[in-house]
């Protein structure tokens, strides 16, 4: 099997091919490291690329895979990983000057299970710094450029791993999601991305942005793809108080499910104006689909949706400047020379050391947990929490699944979000509730603007049932390959 047909493979098919002794992992490793250093110049979709040290691992593997030890769907499939996890002596940065050098000592969670499962590391992903952003532009290491189009962002925060994936630069690749950082990019580079229940996966290793948001998930070319690489990275941690005890899904009947008798709600909110149209028809065309096939569809009112971004906003900042104060230059982090004393290092370890949209968020974040502007800001997003938790309870026991779009856009321009903040946090609009509230969801391709880019539906199920998840995302898939 050549270089091209292994990367034409999903990480399903790589690994059945593998085991079916038609190629092997050195030669696939190799395939896509050959493919990183002739296209990644032009994406600039890797901060660390693992060349050496990937085939040392691919060849270990093999043998593995020869003995019986590893027999697992991925074993021997190379996967991506985004800069914002901890790996074993491999260069963790965030995509900051300010931890540009940090090499930890020891694996994330899903980093250790990935490794289990025999798959190979090719490197780490570029990001928005610190995972604060919506268009991978804010990273100390340049911006990455979308597949779709030079002029166009990949979204972010995960939109390295979006776009290698994409390219063909890797055939499945983790990310992270704090306010939709899986799903938009996903959406954006025309992939499948799921951000799974708050606690489905170890949160240890993975530097925090949100505590209470974060959560890791897979990106790959299809549903399938990434229901395994669920399952592989799930499952409770002793290391993560949050992680909880939640059952693997059943592949098969993930395969087999049927939207007979199934509802689904569509929120008039998530169709409101400001939608671009052709977003629109493309996610009612794939709605329409699924009533064809046997599906029920609704729209309903979810009037909370016009707090979701203050909510978001308050809650996620005031969680990123208690995380960030930590980096002070002295345990870790950048440590700026000839500095006098104490008071200089501190000041200009973070001016010099975090980006601009991290200083606002810290900023922000402050602000809102100062004295006199707590119970106005962060109390008041908490009550909103509540109450956005509690329209999705009553959505969930009229529904099997809620859609809408991921994204009010298709990409965005490069450069059209960094001049203008506020409407990149605009564009969050479909995706922050989710987090909020800690619900699973999934981006899946639906199809094509007019101007040839892709747009992403959106499905979100309730806590824990990822299972009914990936049955309407695989069964909308098989439709639509069924109608091309």
């Amino acid at each position: 099997m050549d270089s091209n047909e292994i990367i034409k493979l999903t990480a399903l098919e790589l690994g059945q091919a593998i085991k079916d002794k038609k190629t092997t992992s050195v030669e696939a490793t190799r395939a896509y490291l050959d493919a990183i250093e002739e296209l990644d110049g032009k994406y600039n979709s890797y901060i660390t690329v693992r060349k050496e040290d990937a085939l040392k691992d691919a060849e270990q593997i093999d043998a593995k895979i020869a003995s019986g030890e590893l027999t697992g769907a991925f074993a021997g499939v190379p996967v991506a990983v985004k800069d914002n996890m901890c790996t074993d002596k491999v260069l963790t940065t965030c995509a900051s000057r300010m931890l540009h050098n940090f090499i930890p000592p020891y694996d994330a969670t899903a980093v250790r299970k990935l490794k289990e499962e025999g798959m190979v590391i090719l490197g780490k992903t570029n990001m928005d710094e610190f995972a604060m952003g919506s268009t991978t532009e804010t990273s100390y290491f340049g911006p990455t450029v979308n597949p779709w189009g030079e002029n166009r962002v990949p979204g972010g925060s995960s939109g390295g791993s979006a776009a290698c994936v994409a390219a063909k630069l890797a055939p499945i690749a983790l990310g992270s999601d704090t306010g939709g950082s899986i799903r938009q990019p996903a959406s954006f580079c025309g992939i499948t991305g799921l951000k799974p229940t708050y606690g489905k996966v170890s949160r240890y290793g993975l530097v925090a942005f949100g505590s209470s948001l974060d959560q890791i998930g897979p990106m790959g070319r299809d549903a399938l793809d990434v229901a395994y690489m669920l399952n592989v990275i799930s499952g409770q941690d002793e290391k993560d108080q949050s992680s909880a005890d939640s059952s693997k899904l059943d592949l098969e009947a993930v395969k087999n499910f049927d939207l007979k008798g199934r509802k689904i709600g569509l929120p008039e909110q998530y169709f409101a104006e400001g939608m671009d149209e052709d977003v629109r028809a493309r996610v009612m065309e794939a709605v329409k689909l699924m009533e064809q096939a046997g599906a029920t569809v609704e729209t309903f009112p979810m009037p909370i949706m016009d707090y979701a971004i203050p909510t978001y906003y308050i809650i996620c900042c005031a969680e990123a400047c208690s995380n960030l104060s930590r980096y002070d230059g002295i345990k870790y982090g950048y440590a700026p020379e000839d500095v006098d004393d104490l008071m200089e290092l501190y000041i200009r370890s973070r001016s010099e050391g975090f980006g601009l949209e991290v200083k606002r968020r810290i900023m922000l974040g402050n602000f809102v947990l100062s004295s006199g502007y707590y119970d106005a800001y962060y109390n008041k997003a908490l009550q909103a929490k509540a109450l956005i938790k509690k329209a999705f309870d009553e959505a969930f026991e009229k529904y099997d699944a809620v859609i809408g779009p991921v994204a009010p856009t298709a990409a965005l321009k490069a450069g059209e979000s960094l001049s203008d903040p506020l409407k990149m946090y605009l564009g969050d609009i479909c995706t922050v509730l989710i987090n909020i509230v800690g619900v699973p969801a999934i981006s899946v391709p639906c199809g094509l603007t007019s101007e040839g880019l892709p747009v992403g539906m959106q499905i979100i199920g309730r806590h824990f049932d990822e299972q009914t998840l990936m049955g309407f995302a695989y069964a909308y898939e098989r439709l639509s390959r069924e109608g091309k």
